[in-house]
């Protein structure tokens, strides 16, 4: 037996010590850490246990003989986050770049398959070269058994990608399929085909960052919810989201004890103008409502025409959905109601009550977004918010006009409870749209028409202006000053906090994609 646990440490030594230094030293040249450096700073520390260490490829075509290592190129097991327990992978670019084969996959297959059955988020760190070409078919099948897992464990366990290498061709799937998408700048790259193959294709000079950096997919594509400067920044990240999120669909997120009261802020009453027309940074109303410190914006440099993250209620977790005055007037577009969406239904899926902060004039107009499909991607929010059975509450702050009002404030798409502000203007339309369409003939037969107009919009506002006449009817549940927004805010979420709500029974629905 005693040689026997020799050769067993033996073997295990050479697995820890498979990269080499020459290896080690070529991924540090490049910026970035190995797989097993990234383990041991995103875990807590000597948590990590390894799953299925010696496995290696049974391909032997191609050379791929004398390229045989224990592991076949990807580090898999499970270990603890703030003492709370996740399973991941971890790629190994230092050994055959990363790439997938079928031994690979079934690698993270077993791990996809051990985080459904434990209840356990999963963590996916990429660096890979994607397919591996000596494997052929082989590596595309096993795409396919991963994607699968992916699909059938969303909604059931967070899943977080970390691409901290390339990630090309059929790798980038297994991250859109997550719901989350972490990047570092210098290091990560995603695109379907790299800027060589649309060199050759297309004759267009591209490079790396250019076509599938963090800027890029955290800016313009979306595809990134976050983009940072360094590996550890992005690690720090991951950990701080986590401690949000609750381990599976069927748990509550934590709780955490908040470190102040529900006291007035009388600095609030001055953040929001009079004047419609004058904007601000909503980020101002968030930090002085939410517990200190405690909202972790995502898709920060998306659509910043709104705002979503999670944020501490009093010590509960809730995500914010917030137009951004200070950005296209907080107007609803195309991609701004992808990133509604997707976070609304993301917040329903693991009991995360949702908080709407309102002031918007309304969906984007023009030919542009008519010819892109606003019609499409807007109804995703209505879809999205119907959905949801999440308590739900919304806080108009200034404008809710249109289309907007209805799918974010409105009481017939299911919301719990409306609060608004005095500043609030709930309408079809602005006054000065609304009174230049009704008396369009008595404004241009007027002796002075710009007169006549100020004193009819005048007459609208003091009629249909205000949150009022919406109080009056039962669409508003309080109306509230602004320095009382956390207060009220809270006894709104403390009085659904245990809402039971159901839906239809059904396959599954059809948003409109």
């Amino acid at each position: 037996m005693e040689e026997l646990v020799k050769d067993l440490e033996a073997r295990k030594r050479a697995i820890r010590e498979r990269d080499g230094e020459k290896r080690v030293s070529s991924q540090h040249k490049k910026g970035k850490l190995t797989a097993w450096e990234r383990i041991e700073r995103l875990l807590d520390r000597d948590s990590f246990s390894e799953i299925n260490p010696f496995v290696t490829t049974r391909v032997t075509d191609f050379g791929m003989d004398k390229k045989r290592m224990p592991g076949d190129a990807v580090i898999t097991g499970y270990g603890r986050i703030n003492g709370r327990k996740v399973y991941l992978f971890s790629q190994d670019f230092t050994t055959l770049g990363g790439s997938l084969g079928e031994m690979h996959a079934q690698k993270i297959a077993r791990i996809q398959d051990l985080a459904m059955a434990n209840g356990c988020p999963l963590i996916q760190m990429n660096d890979s070269g994607g397919a591996r070409i000596q494997e052929g078919i082989l590596s595309l099948n096993g795409y396919g058994a991963i994607f699968k897992r992916n699909s059938l464990a969303s909604g059931v366990i967070p899943q977080l990608s970390l691409i901290l290498g390339p990630s090309a061709g059929g790798a980038v799937y297994a991250s859109g399929l997550s719901d989350f998408v972490f990047m570092v700048r210098g290091i990560s790259r995603m695109y379907i085909t790299g800027p060589d193959v649309i060199k050759r294709v297309a004759g267009e000079e591209i490079g790396h960052e250019e076509l599938g950096g963090a800027d890029v997919h955290a800016q313009v594509s979306g595809v990134a919810h976050f983009a940072h400067e360094t590996e550890d920044e992005c690690f720090k990240a991951v950990r701080r989201l986590l401690s949000y999120l609750p381990q599976n669909a069927y748990e509550v997120p934590p709780y955490r004890e908040p470190d102040r009261g529900l006291a007035s802020d009388e600095a609030l009453d001055k953040v929001i103008p009079l004047d419609p027309e004058e904007s601000y940074d909503v980020h101002e109303v968030i930090e002085a409502v939410f517990d200190a410190g405690s909202f972790m914006e995502i898709h920060e440099e998306y659509a910043m025409n709104v705002v979503v993250g999670l944020a501490r209620l009093n010590g509960h977790v809730v995500g914010i959905v917030a137009n951004q005055p200070e950005f296209m007037a907080g107007v609803l577009d195309i991609n701004a109601s992808d990133k509604i969406a997707r976070f609304v239904r993301f917040c329903d899926c693991f009991n995360i009550p949702l908080v709407n902060l309102i002031d918007t004039p309304g969906y984007l107009p023009g030919s542009t977004q008519e010819f892109d499909g606003i019609i499409r991607h807007g109804a995703k929010i209505l879809y999205a918010y119907s959905e949801a059975t999440v308590p739900k509450i919304v806080l108009i702050m200034r404008k809710a006009y249109g289309g907007a009002y209805i799918a974010l404030c409105s009481r017939d798409m299911a919301y719990d409870r409306v609060l608004a502000y005095p500043t609030a203007d709930i309408a079809v339309m602005g006054a000065e749209g609304a009174v230049a369409i009704i008396f369009r003939k008595e404004i241009a037969a007027a002796q002075d028409p710009e007169k006549r107009l100020e004193e009819l919009k005048r007459q609208y506002l003091e009629k249909f202006g205000g949150p009022y006449l919406s109080a009056s009817y039962g669409l508003v549940d309080q109306v509230i000053a602004p320095a009382e927004t956390r207060r009220e805010l809270f006894r709104a979420l403390d009085s659904i906090l245990e809402k039971q709500e159901s839906r239809p029974e059904k396959k599954h629905g059809n948003i409109p994609l």
